[in-house]
């Protein structure tokens, strides 16, 4: 079992920045995908990035250049460096992680069994 805690989450001004965190409780350094989700008020939850088995990061295009995930596999934890932040990004942040994801399902939500409580983030204009 895998429990997941998201950290990190604030109000900020567009242009500034923000990093989340997230702790990850149980073994999730065999071949698993970490994941973070975005959720704002009246949309479907959506992908923002990944690393893939933990080996390779991806990105949704709105987030390319922006944001970055790294992880510290000594602490268990995987964090979101978020930078030069818009309106539009505000939504509540979630990670997420699966042991089994194939590549064609890293960006779809409803393939990942452990998901946090998600952080709010909100960017004022």
């Amino acid at each position: 079992q895998v429990q997941l805690a998201e950290s990190g989450g604030g109000l900020v001004q567009a242009g500034g920045s923000l990093r989340l965190s997230c702790a990850a409780s149980g073994r999730t350094s065999n071949g698993y995908t970490m994941g973070w989700f975005r959720q704002a008020p009246g949309k479907e939850r959506e992908f923002v990035g990944c690393v893939f088995r933990g080996q390779r990061t991806y990105y949704a295009d709105s987030v390319k250049g922006r944001f970055t995930i790294s992880m510290d596999k000594d602490k268990n934890t995987m964090q979101l460096q978020m930078d030069n932040l818009k309106p539009e990004d505000t939504a509540v942040y979630f990670c997420a992680a699966d042991r089994s994801l194939i590549m064609s399902s890293m960006r779809m939500p409803g393939q990942y069994d452990y998901w946090g409580r998600g952080t709010q983030v909100s960017v004022s204009s």
